[in-house]
């Protein structure tokens, strides 16, 4: 139900003094740019899920009859009439196209019976606010949605009425999103996916689900194959408003073995379930307000919870990631060591993809900062379609500064300069201003060994 702002790209490698953008990049003055024109992302292409529909129907449990906080939901909820949306507040320029195109995925991928409306009630009200807004609603949040409300000001005044407990739903009638007009196009539009696929669809979200924006690891930013699915049993006729679990649970099989056929083919795993202290260390490290010790002391103790439960999923390398970045600085070389396990694990769970290009810009910029120009093509190559197909254009963007750098080290500057400039339309979508895509800009240019002796 809340969005947050995790930290995944920021570039930190030894001998350079870069700061990592800690805070999401506003949009201010993104017209008048200088740059090249923003680019945007065309024909989605989710891959299907490649799980066991008995694992997917556990998902699928625990998505709907918990919430994050673990407690049980008696009863499933899901919209029973038509779902009208409509945008209020000062939307932000790209707002319109994505939310167009999420709306025509949900239609075509999922089923959903789901349009937007220009003006009157709707089902589901968007309301563009500030960040500074939001903040003050739900310090933690980027973005949030709420039963029973309409705009920022109605949940501010009923905040701690039944009627915005979501363990109190019974049934899904009208609900608010409230997402930032002031950040970048990236963060509104992956708000937006996010926000909108649990008003109508899940509460809960599961760290255990390795291809999910439904998790709060935010790896996944736009909705996948195993998220229109659970969208598309969600709203499928055997299920109504009111059914206990197990209701729900007897159905499950015959419903998703009709949706999923791949998936009755596949042996079930066991499901490991997330502790609260692995929980609760995740989000001290990457959370607001704590000291860079505590957030390395936080990471470290996630790690060792996952050692010690034996995981071997990407939930484990998630830990030696979030303790890589926090060692980048002091011991960069432990961390690539810890970046190395992460990689290890993931190359062990299907559908990592995603996970590991990520881990990409800390390595291949770890390359770059010593002068290997040729493991850094390596690594990077493979790792920009994997960004395309996720639509996220602040990896993608990334990746492609890391590239220019690493061409320009291998003595290639016009295919450097060629690379560099196709990647900020890309930049101007996953960072926003000017000035966050020239300081993402500048970010890599300092790993280059070159640049610090011409300067």
């Amino acid at each position: 139900m809340i969005r947050r702002s995790v930290l995944i790209l920021g570039l930190v490698a030894a001998g350079c003094n870069t700061v990592p953008l800690e805070d999401p990049p506003t949009r201010a003055q993104i017209s008048d740019s200088t740059l090249p024109p923003m680019k945007s992302f065309a024909s989605p292409s989710p891959s299907r899920p490649v799980r066991s529909n008995a694992n997917i129907a556990a998902d699928f449990l625990s998505l709907h009859f918990e919430l994050e906080s673990g407690r049980a939901l008696p009863v499933f909820t899901r919209f029973e009439a038509p779902i009208s949306v409509r945008v209020t507040g000062s939307p932000p320029p790209n707002l319109q196209a994505d939310l167009t195109r999420l709306i025509d995925r949900l239609r075509r991928e999922a089923g959903i019976d789901i349009q937007q409306v220009s003006g009157g009630q709707a089902r589901i009200t968007i309301e563009a606010v500030s960040r500074d807004d939001i903040r003050e609603a739900l310090p933690q949040a980027a973005c949030f949605v709420v039963p029973n409300v309409s705009s920022l000001a109605e949940f501010r005044r009923d905040r701690r009425k039944p009627k915005t407990n979501w363990s109190l739903l019974r049934k899904r009638e009208r609900l608010g999103i409230f997402l930032p007009y002031d950040a970048s196009p990236q963060e509104v539009r992956d708000c937006l996916h996010e926000e909108l696929a649990q008003a109508i669809g899940p509460l809960n979200d599961l760290y255990r689900l390795p291809d999910s924006v439904f998790n709060d690891d935010n790896v996944h930013t736009v909705l996948t194959g195993f998220d229109m699915l659970i969208l598309q049993a969600t709203y499928a006729p055997e299920l109504r408003t009111g059914m206990s679990r197990s209701e729900v649970a007897a159905i499950l099989p015959d419903l998703l073995a009709r949706m999923n056929p791949a998936g009755s083919n596949i042996q079930p795993e066991p499901v490991a379930l997330t502790p609260r202290n692995w929980i609760d260390a995740v989000q001290t490290a990457l959370g607001p307000g704590a000291t860079p010790q505590t957030r390395r002391n936080a990471a470290s103790a996630a790690t060792n919870i996952a050692q010690n439960l034996g995981w071997k999923d990407h939930r484990r390398a998630f830990s030696h990631y979030m303790l890589g970045r926090m060692t980048q600085l002091s011991d960069p070389e432990l961390a690539q060591q810890h970046f190395g396990t992460a990689l290890h694990f993931l190359a062990q769970t299907p559908g990592t993809e995603l996970h590991r290009a990520y881990i990409t810009t800390q390595t291949s910029a770890y390359a770059i900062s010593r002068g290997d120009s040729a493991t850094a093509l390596r690594q990077i190559e493979p790792n920009l379609k994997v960004a395309r197909q996720s639509e996220n254009a602040a990896l993608l963007s990334t990746l492609m500064l890391l590239k220019a750098e690493a061409l320009d080290l291998a003595g290639k500057p016009q295919q450097a300069g060629s690379v560099r400039l196709d990647s900020l339309g890309w930049a101007r979508y996953g960072f926003g201003s000017d000035w966050a895509v020239r300081a993402k800009m500048q970010e890599a240019a300092s790993l280059n060994p070159h640049n610090k002796l011409g300067g």
